[in-house]
């Protein structure tokens, strides 16, 4: 394609005059460099006449502006900043349906100077039928008007003309001053100097600022002494006031935005001010809306549960169900669409709640309250599959789910879409939700029994049963107890004696043996075996013959010999073992304390002395670990059990009365609180005077003290005095 030839040239500028239209001209735009911007990959062919060389570089750079009406060619001026000056030229910006269209051809005509250029632009492959373009510009002088023609290549199929006024630089911009007035939703505008102006509302899209609609759009002249009142129909962030001389129709207009950052621009009337589309699809499990409005919203979506169809009733968010608009077009699948199912619209701290317009759902459900039973009704129109389960309701429209889930299927192909489901019934307390299950959407719907006035049979019924539960369960709770209680009775039928060993350490000493013992005894019910308590059978006896003849007792009756050790009884040991060794072999002297009496008659069984039970399975050894540890005791001895105090006291009872008898709970705990006593009265170390009181009432208070629901012998306990 060649130059354009002068005779054209001429033609084009007649034919420009004549289809003359005005351009409303836009601000002043600083631009660094000419740019050729499309929303579709493209390349241009030739740059002629006035452009500016090299070739512009076709760039798909420019984001879609779905506001801008189709076929439209729109100008504006620009200011172009080359080599530190400024220079005035034309933006273009076009919105065409490229159907059948293989490129385009810009012809540009400064009028009054004659200076022309074209340029052509060709698509490139995998371009839409959406075609926009941007170009960044064509040089102009100020004072003139360029006029601008489109032709589509192959031509003949697309024809539109525009021109544009470039005002003189000289011509300062319009100053005025506004102020808002929320109560009569308007904007006063003012001038304090200079020429009339004259001002308008419009709203701020991409590229142009668009009138509002009648009756709110109107250009009022202002002067010094005649302010303008502006009224809006809708407080919305791109609202602005646009102001030009009144004297100059294509003078430089000035634009101020002033409700961008404005809190309440983003309120009711934005909201107000977009109008949604919904077109949901319950037989595709689809959610869809479509937004469209005076200002361009990107919000977000997602979907949330109304509790109730009535204004203003709280909506629960569905985690995971965000959706960003492609185009303004919100879609979402495998939703669940129901009139309580709603969309969450969400921009700039900014949100409201539209739902599906279908008020008759694919599905509904009824229940129905029988004796311990719930039935619940489906009727579906499509196959799914729902689910539902019991909970307990904590407060207005929180209700957790408890296991297990029922599930129910309507199956594809059947003809019957009526459904059934019994769940168990337990409490009055308890609701129900149901959902559909099928779907990966869905809001769960919250069904309670009604038990007011008309349902009183069903009350009563619930609060008979109330209390057979309550009856039921104070029955097992007194059974419960009784049994434990006779648990930790004693048998006495098959007790074993125990005959107690010990070194008298201290006063405090013989008083934890006292005190033991009657644990022993109270806890196993067995009869203990102690020379404290039978004084004077020892003093008629003698020491020796009285542990010789109590060995004997408990060998004939399958008794244990308990030896309760101490840091005295290791002391005791090494006396008589040093008597032992001096005789040199030949017996040791008879001795006249209970623990010599005792070694002496143990050494004897493990000799097979004459007369002495032979044997040593039923001597045991227990240390308190407060008072002595395991190394205390002699190696000469670390054949027999050990047991550790009270850690132990459960095994140690097992060898004392068998292996299938048991401690009573308190026994440990009643054993290591006798054993703080002890250390606490050792580092008193009570007068003297106290010390050398009959033990009888003290030992039986001490040990009474520790044994709870302990039953007393019937025979009178011996002292220990």
């Amino acid at each position: 394609m060649g130059r354009p030839t002068p005779s054209a040239l001429l033609l084009l500028h007649i034919a420009f005059f004549l289809s003359l239209l005005h351009a409303a001209p836009r601000n002043y735009l600083p631009r660094a460099r000419p740019q050729l911007l499309t929303n579709f990959k493209c390349w241009n062919a030739s740059v002629y006449g006035a452009l500016p060389r090299p070739k512009f570089r076709c760039q798909r750079k420019l984001q879609e502006d779905l506001s801008l009406r189709v076929p439209s060619l729109s100008l504006s001026p620009v200011q172009l900043f080359r080599k530190g000056q400024t220079q005035m030229c034309v933006r273009v910006r076009l919105a065409l349906n490229a159907t059948g269209i293989k490129g385009l051809e810009l012809h540009f005509l400064l009028l009054g100077s004659n200076r022309s250029g074209w340029l052509q632009i060709f698509r490139g492959a995998g371009a839409g039928t959406l075609w926009q373009v941007l170009f960044d510009c064509f040089p102009a002088e100020s004072g003139h008007r360029v006029l601008v023609s489109l032709e589509t290549i192959p031509g003949g199929m697309l024809s539109i003309n525009e021109s544009l006024f470039i005002p003189n630089n000289q011509l300062e911009v319009p100053e005025f001053h506004h102020r808002w007035m929320p109560a009569a939703r308007a904007i006063e505008v003012s001038v304090t100097k200079g020429p009339d102006i004259t001002v308008r509302l419009c709203h701020q899209l991409a590229l142009e600022c668009e009138e509002l609609r009648q009756p709110f759009h109107q250009q009022v002249p202002v002067s010094k002494h005649h302010p303008a009142l502006l009224r809006y129909e809708f407080l919305l962030p791109c609202l602005c006031i646009e102001a030009l001389y009144y004297e100059h129709h294509d003078s430089l207009r000035k634009k101020v935005c002033p409700f961008r950052d404005q809190p309440e621009a983003y309120g009711p009337d934005l909201w107000s001010s977009v109008h949604i589309r919904d077109y949901s699809n319950s037989g595709k499990a689809e959610m869809a809306m479509s937004l469209s409005g005076s200002c361009p919203l990107h919000p977000t979506a997602s979907l949330c549960w109304k509790e109730s169809a009535t204004p203003g009733a709280a909506c629960q968010d569905i985690p995971n169900s965000t959706v960003t608009g492609l185009r303004q077009e919100y879609i979402l699948e495998e939703v669940d669409v129901h009139p309580q199912l709603c969309f969450k619209f969400s921009y700039r701290h900014s949100s409201h709640i539209e739902c599906p317009l279908q008020k008759d759902p694919a599905w509904n459900v009824s229940m129905s309250v029988k004796p311990w039973q719930l039935h619940l009704h489906f009727h579906s129109r499509a196959p799914a599959s729902f689910s539902s389960a019991l909970c307990q309701k904590q407060s207005p429209g929180q209700c957790e789910p408890e296991p297990p889930v029922y599930t129910i299927t309507h199956q594809e192909g059947s003809s019957r879409g009526d459904l059934d489901l019994i769940l168990p019934w337990r409490t009055l307390t308890s609701c129900v939700l149901v959902w559909r299950s099928d779907v990966r959407f869905a809001g769960k719907q919250l069904l309670c029994p009604d038990v007011t006035h008309r349902h009183w049979g069903l009350l009563a019924f619930g609060v008979s049963l109330g209390l057979v539960l309550l009856l039921v369960a104070a029955v097992l709770l007194i059974r419960c107890v009784l049994r434990r209680l006779h648990r930790d009775v004693p048998d006495k039928r098959h007790s074993r004696p125990i005959l107690l060993i010990y070194s008298p350490d201290s006063e405090e000493h013989k008083q934890l043996v006292c005190a033991f013992a009657a644990l022993l005894r109270s806890a196993l019910g067995c009869p203990v075996l102690l020379d404290l308590w039978e004084l004077g059978h020892v003093g008629r006896l003698g020491i020796l013959p009285w542990v010789y003849a109590q060995r004997e007792q408990v060998s004939k009756e399958q008794g244990q010999v308990l030896l309760l050790w101490s840091v005295g009884s290791a002391r005791a040991y090494g006396l008589w073992q040093g008597k032992a060794a001096r005789c040199g072999g030949v017996k040791a002297p008879e001795p006249h304390d209970l623990f010599g009496a005792a070694m002496a008659c143990l050494k004897g069984e493990l000799q097979g002395a004459p007369g002495a039970v032979r044997g040593k399975g039923d001597w045991v050894i227990a240390y308190f670990s407060k008072l002595c540890g395991r190394r205390n005791i002699p190696r000469a001895l670390h054949f027999l059990p050990r047991y550790r105090l009270p850690q132990e006291l459960p095994g140690l009872v097992r060898v004392l009365q068998g292996p299938s008898s048991s401690a009573p709970r308190w026994l440990r705990a009643s054993a290591k609180a006798l054993v703080r006593r002890l250390l606490k009265a050792e580092r008193r170390k009570a007068p003297q005077s106290q010390r050398h009181q009959p033990w009888r009432s003290a030992t039986e208070k001490f040990a009474s003290s520790l044994v709870p629901f302990a039953p007393h012998p019937k025979l009178r306990r011996p002292s220990c005095a």
